[in-house]
């Protein structure tokens, strides 16, 4: 359509953009990161991730991060399947009421639910009018994984939601009439052909669930801080920007870690997808 020398002028804005915000930031996080405060090489921020406060932080972001992912998932797949079955013609307007909730900003959803959630919010007040004892919520991992999959869900969502509506409906009565029944339907057809879209889903859900340090601030009350919270008050509160990045290092190599392993997934479903 363009020929080189079209592309080139075209590709040159977004390199700048790239370069500036994208590969300019991620060096000198890398740079602080493997550096000590006189600028020599030192792995000694690095390691403090082993130390009891940060591994604690990190082995429960991971943990609060892979129940919420698997919530989504699990809430996902059968929402999913029952818009695919009853709205397969509606699919603009069922797609648009998947968006509309990312159209609200994420602090102000997780700052609904502070107050939904709180010690006199809405539910302890109903809770009190039918005579029954208050329930501690607010501060609670419970509360942190609730706001991340009231704020994650739609990105499992639309990949889950996408992926069924791309298979042929004569699949699935192929399948019912050579004698499957709902559950063997399920997991012999649609589960192996929507796999790309929910390690899709999953991807989109663990990488902002382990790196989030908002929800957990205003549902955790600060008493629960995951790995994103420290690296936050590390830049914020102590200046430190050496450990800081080394933690944004650490965290980044779980994100690629992840990627790799989703990529590894994608690859084996094309190739069994191909030999099938």
């Amino acid at each position: 359509m363009f020929n080189r020398g079209v592309r080139n002028i075209l590709l040159t804005p977004f390199l700048i953009w790239a370069g500036l915000f994208i590969f300019v930031p991620l060096v000198c996080i890398v740079w602080y990161g493997v550096t000590d405060y006189d600028g020599n090489f030192s792995l000694v921020n690095m390691g403090l991730i082993f130390e009891h406060g940060y591994l604690d932080a990190l082995e429960l972001s991971i943990a609060l991060a892979l129940i919420s992912t698997v919530i989504c998932l699990l809430l996902a797949y059968p929402l999913c399947l029952i818009l695919t079955e009853r709205q397969r013609d509606n699919t603009t307007i069922i797609s648009l009421l998947f968006i509309l909730p990312l159209w609200m900003n994420s602090l102000l959803s997780t700052m609904a639910w502070q107050t939904i959630l709180e010690g006199n919010g809405i539910i302890n007040q109903l809770m009190r009018l039918l005579g029954l004892p208050d329930l501690q919520m607010i501060n609670t991992p419970g509360a942190i994984v609730l706001g991340m999959v009231y704020n994650y869900l739609p990105y499992m969502v639309l990949p889950l939601y996408i992926a069924l509506t791309k298979i042929d409906k004569r699949i699935l009565e192929a399948a019912r009439d050579l004698g499957a029944n709902s559950w063997q339907t399920f997991v012999k057809v649609i589960l192996p052909l929507t796999i790309p879209g929910a390690i899709s889903g999953i991807t989109m859900v663990f990488i902002p669930a382990l790196t989030t340090f908002v929800i957990s601030a205003l549902l955790g009350g600060g008493k629960l801080l995951l790995i994103g919270n420290i690296i936050e008050q590390e830049f914020t509160f102590q200046y430190d920007w050496h450990v800081g990045c080394a933690l944004s290092v650490i965290l980044m190599i779980f994100i690629v870690l992840n990627m790799l392993l989703t990529a590894a997934f994608d690859k084996r479903d094309e190739e069994a997808n191909g030999n099938a």
